[in-house]
């Protein structure tokens, strides 16, 4: 039996999708071993859902198919949580509540800079004390307005606070995000070697672009159709920094079929990967 590979790949909840679970059963019918719901209603409200409509037997339902079926949950926290707004503190215990009882193990959420580290650290209080209480693992996502300067200020200034947990705490790396971030455009990889080593990357989003705008485009359908080497050269970056968590794909293609191409593709350069040999920039 083949050992397992250090990442586990899966989909994402999207506003594209019929049912807000339609992807979550696609996962579970395809054999992904990763999965995350994201509790979102956009800009208009009008789309999406919200995890404060799901059910007590729907959350059971969730956690008992992803036990029998082996799949690694997380949770995307709403868009409407900031922790900079103290008033939306509501929807930050009510998607930790949803985390924890879907059986997920990961809250991820946006890093927001604008009024500086300092307070950014203050802010976030309340979700590391609630995240840490109830044994999940916070994580931090770059944006495309986030560079990687930002995020080592920001955890040497976390670190550096007394009085509250952070074991616990690590980075999601968004390769689109990535890729767009004015500093390092075109070139995600840039971005992750400018990170610094007291940054803990636990978590992934991969979506692919040209450069030109937030696109998420499913992997393997952007560049990297032509040239996987930008991709090999991400996977020989994490394994260096010893990465064992999840990838996500964050989109909702016509057809599905297409995350399942992906999925694929990924496994076979994560198992054909020749060690350390440094990649050549695509």
């Amino acid at each position: 039996m083949k050992p397992e590979p250090p990442i586990r790949i899966g989909n994402q909840t999207s506003f594209a999708a019929v049912r807000p679970l339609e992807p979550f059963e696609f996962a579970a019918a395809n054999g992904f071993k990763a999965f995350e719901f994201f509790p979102d209603r956009g800009v208009t409200g009008q789309g999406g859902w919200d995890e404060r409509e799901v059910d007590s037997s729907t959350r059971r339902d969730i956690q008992r198919t992803a036990a029998a079926k082996d799949i690694t949950l997380s949770v995307h926290a709403p868009l409407a949580f900031n922790p900079l707004c103290a008033h939306t503190d509501d929807r930050l215990y009510s998607a930790v509540e949803f985390t924890a009882e879907v059986g997920a193990r990961l809250l991820n959420l946006h890093l927001d800079l604008s009024q500086g580290c300092q307070r950014f650290a203050e802010a976030l209080g309340p979700a590391l004390l609630a995240t840490a209480e109830a044994g999940l693992q916070l994580t931090l996502e770059n944006t495309v307005f986030t560079r990687p300067e930002d995020f080592n200020q920001f955890f040497a200034t976390l670190n550096d606070a007394p009085g509250h947990p952070v074991a616990h705490v690590g980075m999601c790396f968004d390769l689109g995000h990535a890729n767009l971030c004015a500093a390092t455009r075109n070139d995600y990889w840039g971005f992750m070697d400018h990170l610094s080593e007291q940054v803990p990357i636990r978590h992934l989003h991969l979506h692919e672009n040209y450069g030109d705008r937030d696109s998420h485009l499913t992997l393997f359908t952007g560049p990297a159709s032509e040239n996987t080497a930008g991709v090999e050269g991400l996977l020989d970056r994490l394994t260096r920094r010893g990465f064992t968590g999840c990838a996500i794909f964050e989109q909702w293609p016509r057809p599905p079929s297409l995350l399942v191409d992906a999925r694929d593709r990924l496994l076979r350069l994560i198992e054909a990967r020749p060690g350390d040999r440094p990649r050549r920039r695509p």
